[in-house]
């Protein structure tokens, strides 16, 4: 971790704020603006693409240098994966994406798809290949593999095992892809017993963790998640409580 409010996105060398935004949950144009001047700069257009969000990074296309974009694709047809990313490009009206994320991998990306995957590459229509999954077993065999540059892998207070089985055994920044967490609330679960502030909080405090995504649905609680870069750091009491939330956690599924 570079700084509390910004680290270096692993191998990439860009320069991302330590919170990112994603799309799928109702954030529009005014979010996306909203969160840019809160420090974000890391989008992901991800699961949902939808057209409030990609006004909001339209109306950032001054600031393109300064902003990395991501783009998910769940395709499972190599063929399609070009249209796929190509349409959204338009939508964004961008030349390029920073990020191509391979959407929900739990399992060797087929051979056919990284391939053209690469490909696009290639032509300059992306610049770093992302992949994301549920597998921490897989997350920790691709870090060190040098074939993707971004994961996006499941980590918050309820589900710390990627602590043992992916943050433990990483190469140092310069060597190792950039880690992008999501479900910082566990979908919402956490919010019984914890503000999303501080779930926010927790994920951030990992140096590990080089981005947490946030899913608001609307500005207030955006602000919640902003309000996590102006507190700072947990302090060691505060890590404590939230990782008493997943104690115990033998039952805890093994992806």
């Amino acid at each position: 971790m570079d700084n509390w409010r910004q680290a270096t996105l692993g191998r990439t060398g860009l320069t991302v704020g330590r919170l990112g935004l994603a799309s799928s949950y109702g954030a529009d144009d005014r979010c996306v603006a909203m969160a840019f001047d809160g420090g974000v700069n890391y989008f992901y257009w991800g699961t949902l693409r939808r057209r409030p969000f990609a006004r909001g990074l339209r109306n950032l296309r001054t600031a393109r240098d300064r902003i990395v974009i991501t783009i998910q694709s769940y395709s499972r047809i190599a063929a399609l994966l070009p249209w796929s990313l190509e349409l959204a490009l338009r939508s964004l009206r961008t030349d390029y994406a920073d990020v191509l994320l391979l959407g929900f991998w739990n399992r060797p990306v087929a051979p056919a798809i990284l391939d053209r995957a690469r490909r696009l590459r290639e032509r300059g229509l992306v610049r770093h290949l992302g992949l994301s999954t549920h597998n921490r077993l897989l997350a920790a065999q691709l870090a060190s593999s040098g074939e993707f540059d971004v994961l996006h892998v499941r980590y918050n207070a309820l589900h710390r095992g990627a602590e043992q089985e992916i943050f433990a055994g990483l190469p140092p920044v310069a060597a190792r892809p950039g880690i992008v967490s999501f479900t910082a609330t566990s979908w919402g679960q956490l919010l019984k017993s914890a503000t999303a502030s501080d779930c926010y909080r927790f994920v951030i405090s990992q140096p590990a963790v080089d981005i947490c995504l946030a899913g608001p649905k609307n500005a207030v609680e955006l602000e919640a998640a902003l309000e996590a870069l102006r507190r700072g750091p947990m302090n060691p009491d505060d890590l404590a409580r939230m990782q008493r939330q997943s104690q115990p956690r033998q039952s805890e599924p093994r992806p």
